[in-house]
């Protein structure tokens, strides 16, 4: 069965975007291309940076470009459960329903494996530096980028409302108990009984309190009878705001800054004030058209709401909204097996049940938020790239061989038992300020020793296991203007193991390196460069692999060291199909 698409004018258009291409007959619109994926997409496409990924009910996941063009096809062997993630770099994080949580990078190659301890229970989180929150039943996990695991948390209910991004760059939870639970990135919780399970909870802008673990957030609740309330920090006694109620039941609801929109279960679209819950507009949604307005809670919807608008999606149609409330467009789609995706391109994807992958397009607007190589820069940050001095920053003994060789021991105990947690900054800070010692990297040496270069490698390869993006700068500034050969070495090495290089400043030292002027001809930081650039290439696929196989290309020259090249040549084998 096909799918049949209808465009249906609508009253007002933004001024900023061109108006949807129109049948006055209301035949079926033609979509910019299809494509057959061979199987029924079992769950909401992940669109991001001009491609969509789909999950289908094979165990396939396929990546298509915005054109249209296959880009790759992963098999996870087994079936999937109907969730897929991307992070800003591409990287897609998928789940068996046997409870492999499986990474793929941005060209369909896998990356690693876990078991999180059961399927996913909603969609994986990604953080802002690259670690990605995992809800399976009654836990979340936090993982790195590279697969490390920092913390787990396990709850005394199953988790009822899918956790979402807060405005702290942690994630906010609902249990089935009533338990609403806010986690920080480093696995500190703040819990706090509702009086029922509710619909939604949304995190509203607090700029005064981000990076507080130890205060809530601004944070709406909706409760599915329509009644809302706000949780606000700034209110003595910490008893919660009741807001104007919903005219409504609750199908859908997202925030941006201090505004949220919510989707009536009648198809109407609300713009809420975080100020006071006020009404700023109401519109109607391609939904209220199919209902006739009557309140109908049937059926999955998503929302989305960024600088161009508000969108609303299901698996009978979208519906497009300006930020004050005018309508752009509404479309209605027929056979469609999940809801559909649209794009930052303007794109809607939508899968149907007869197998195929269909793309209308109706915007000319793209999402102009700050782009680096892959992606959005992330809304904020985490500090584990430049953290506050450790405790015992300017304690002389602190930096002697025997301390140095215990707080190290404490760091990798840690690791081994994924209980990085809340210690996450302090322990980062202890190795960034042994690495980066002798480059002064970490302002003025107070009191300290000269530490070691086997402990500046250790330390090194102890922050590459727990190491996010926000990482690789430092450890670019080692890999530069530390002048002994096994350091350098190990910073390169350091930044394989984390895989992630969003601005592409590491490659950008390595090719500085391998020419003239400044040549390094060092045979180890060389074999450590080809390893660098081939994990950065294998993590990230294209386009940084690009600059990291000319890196490879120029390291298997005849003129390197023998164990040079054949290290790079490695390298480059292991990318070939």
């Amino acid at each position: 069965m096909c799918i049949r698409v209808f465009l249906f004018p609508s009253p007002v258009f933004s001024q900023n975007a061109a108006p949807v291409v129109r049948d006055q007959d209301s035949a079926p619109a033609v979509p910019v291309w299809r494509q057959a994926v061979g199987g029924a997409v079992t769950g909401l496409p992940a669109a991001q940076v001009h491609s969509v990924v789909v999950v289908l009910d094979g165990g396939n996941i396929k990546a298509y470009s915005g054109g249209g063009r296959p880009l790759w096809n992963y098999s996870a062997r087994g079936r999937l459960s109907p969730y897929v993630t991307r992070s800003r770099e591409g990287t897609c994080y998928i789940s068996r329903t046997n409870g492999a949580f499986i990474t793929v990078n941005r060209a369909g190659r896998e990356l690693w494996r876990v078991n999180p301890g059961g399927p996913l229970s909603g969609p994986a989180v990604p953080g802002w530096d690259g670690r990605i929150y995992i809800p399976t039943g009654n836990r979340v996990s936090c993982y790195t980028a590279s697969g490390c695991l920092l913390w787990r948390r396990d709850f005394p209910a199953s988790i009822a409302v899918t956790p979402a991004l807060d405005q702290n760059g942690g994630i906010l939870a609902v249990l089935e108990n009533g338990d609403l639970l806010r986690i920080d990135p480093f696995g500190r919780i703040l819990s706090r009984r509702l009086s029922e399970v509710p619909a939604a909870v949304l995190s509203l802008a607090l700029p005064e309190e981000k990076g507080r673990a130890e205060v809530w957030g601004r944070t709406l609740i909706l409760y599915k009878n329509g009644r809302v309330e706000l949780l606000d920090p700034a209110r003595p006694g910490g008893a919660p705001y009741a807001f104007p109620r919903l005219p409504a039941a609750p199908l859908a609801a997202v925030s941006r800054e201090n505004t949220a929109a919510v989707l009536l279960s009648g198809g109407e679209v609300l713009l809420l004030s975080g100020a006071d819950g006020g009404f700023l507009w109401t519109g109607e949604s391609h939904i209220h058209m199919e209902r006739g307005g009557r309140n109908n809670p049937g059926g999955e919807a998503v929302m989305l709401f960024d600088e161009r608008g508000i969108y609303v999606l299901s698996g009978t149609g979208a519906t497009g909204f300006t930020g004050d409330g005018r309508r752009l467009w509404y479309i209605r789609l027929e056979g469609a097996a999940a809801v559909p995706a649209f794009g930052d391109e303007g794109i809607l994807y939508s899968g149907g049940a007869d197998w195929i992958l269909y793309a209308y397009k109706l915007e000319d607007r793209v999402r102009r938020g700050r782009e680096s190589l892959y992606g959005p820069v992330p809304e904020g940050s985490y500090r584990t790239g430049n953290p506050p001095p450790s405790s015992r920053a300017d304690d002389y003994f602190h930096f002697e061989e025997k301390e140095l060789d215990r707080q190290f021991d404490i760091i990798e105990a840690a690791l081994k038992t994924g209980e990085i947690g809340e210690y996450e900054l302090e322990y980062a800070a202890c190795l960034m300020e042994a690495a980066g010692s002798s480059a002064d990297l970490l302002g003025p040496a107070k009191n300290r020793p000269p530490v070691q270069v086997r402990h500046r490698v250790r330390a090194l390869k102890l922050l590459s296991i727990f190491g996010s993006s926000e990482t690789i700068p430092f450890l670019v500034r080692v890999f530069t203007r530390d002048d002994e050969i096994l350091v350098k070495a190990a910073a390169a090495e350091a930044i394989g193991a984390i895989g992630l290089d969003p601005d592409g400043a590491a490659l950008r030292a390595f090719t500085a390196a391998i020419y003239t002027p400044f040549l390094v001809r060092e045979e180890q930081v060389m074999s450590a460069v080809a390893s660098a650039a081939g994990a950065l290439c294998r993590f990230s696929g294209p386009p940084l692999s690009d600059a990291g196989v000319k890196i490879l290309t120029v390291l298997s020259g005849d003129a390197l060291p023998s164990s040079v090249r054949a290290r790079a040549r490695r390298e480059l084998d292991v990318m070939r199909p």
